[in-house]
């Protein structure tokens, strides 16, 4: 009696875990990043954290976009499975200049389901500091400090309106329109153009 029990709740211990999703990254906005001590006046270096509170990581993508403001690109990188960018630049001191990074990971799943698709956007500037003993430096400065947002789940202010995507439909591979159906990989359009591939367990 006791090893039937026994194989009984391992039973209903591996079917429980086996129904259980795993979470392989934390929200969005509790990623961020950081510019790196190595910063001088012609290069930058930074950090996102995203590389190491995102699984499995060898499927993190960065696309990296550095521009002016008058929109003109100045930097363009996609980095894979990478933490830190690093790059030389020949703009002056006195801009201040936009960052931009698009962290995607379909492979890992955030808490709500939905796979990894976050928007950093923020502002560097060149900070003249002195330091106790009176000698000036400068540094790499964010401006803004924005967490990340999550873009599957996007609200956008639009001439003053409020945004928000709907589903209007899911399909299977073959393109067959579907309800929702555990255990199957299904396409789930939506009203702003966006398509997200699901596999819901259950």
């Amino acid at each position: 009696m006791k090893r039937i029990l026994t194989f009984l709740a391992f039973t209903f211990v591996l079917i429980q875990s086996s129904q259980a999703q795993v979470i392989t990254c934390v929200p969005c906005d509790q990623l961020g990043m950081v510019i790196n001590v190595g910063s001088q006046e012609t290069s930058i270096s930074i950090y996102h954290s995203g590389q190491y509170m995102t699984h499995p990581r060898e499927y993190n993508v960065f696309v990296w976009e550095f521009s002016d403001q008058q929109g003109n690109l100045l930097h363009l990188d996609t980095l894979v499975d990478a933490s830190t960018i690093s790059f030389g630049h020949s703009w002056p001191l006195t801009d201040t200049v936009d960052v931009t990074v698009t962290l995607v990971n379909d492979s890992a799943v955030l808490p709500n389901g939905n796979s990894i698709n976050c928007l950093f956007e923020d502002q560097i500037f060149w900070h003249i500091d002195t330091f106790p003993t009176g000698t000036p430096f400068g540094s790499w400065t964010f401006i803004h400090n924005n967490p990340g947002v999550d873009q599957n789940t996007q609200t956008a202010f639009d001439n003053h309106f409020i945004i928000n995507k709907s589903l209007i439909k899911i399909i299977d591979l073959l393109g067959r329109e579907t309800a929702l159906e555990p255990n199957k990989l299904l396409l789930y359009i939506y009203s702003d153009g966006t398509i997200e591939k699901k596999y819901i367990t259950k």
